[in-house]
């Protein structure tokens, strides 16, 4: 038995979505009493860390429908169907920046909202970018546009809020700390 291990008694599928379904769990919890759970499922997604040659950050910036605001993030997307992890990363790469690398390296893979979701992300970087011949299309509902910053400009953007996530802020954070740039 796992440590606070809750047994699901009864699960109910409520919304099957192009990107995430939800679900509600009839639980019975570690002291024999029973709760319900209300689960995102997502299939994933990654993200990447791209440095240019100019010791730049690569961002994008987009409207986020649910905060109802712009953010500025690292590129990143949703796993599709089957795909490993390091093809989706160079292909979210590559349509939202317009750069392309033979030196993909993953980091590091985090949980996003483990109290209501299992979305994991899986996080590469690379600081060996190269401009692609001829730009690849972005997804038809997604507008974004590219960033280069300084890790100083990224870290007053974390100051004003307009970089505001937390697969972006531990980028920045380990950035820093590794001493890349």
């Amino acid at each position: 038995m796992k440590k606070f291990e809750e047994k699901t008694i009864h699960s109910e599928s409520i919304f099957e979505g192009r990107i995430v379904n939800l679900k509600v769990d009839d639980v019975r919890l570690p002291n024999g009493k029973t709760s319900k759970r209300e689960i995102i499922n997502h299939p994933g997604a990654v993200a990447v860390i791209a440095v240019t040659n100019h010791n730049k950050i690569v961002f994008v910036e987009q409207y986020r429908k649910p905060l109802e605001k712009s953010l500025v993030e690292i590129p990143a997307g949703k796993l599709e169907q089957g795909e490993e992890p390091a093809i989706s990363a160079l292909r979210e790469l590559e349509e939202e920046t317009g750069y392309t690398t033979d030196n993909l390296k993953f980091l590091t893979s985090f949980y996003t909202s483990p109290g209501f979701a299992d979305e994991l992300i899986y996080l590469y970087i690379t600081n060996d970018l190269k401009p692609l011949e001829q730009a690849k299309s972005l997804d038809e509902d997604e507008f974004v546009e590219l960033l280069e910053l300084t890790l100083e400009e990224a870290e007053q953007l974390i100051k004003e809020q307009r970089i505001h996530d937390v697969k972006t802020n531990y980028a920045v954070l380990y950035l820093k700390s590794e001493g890349m740039i």
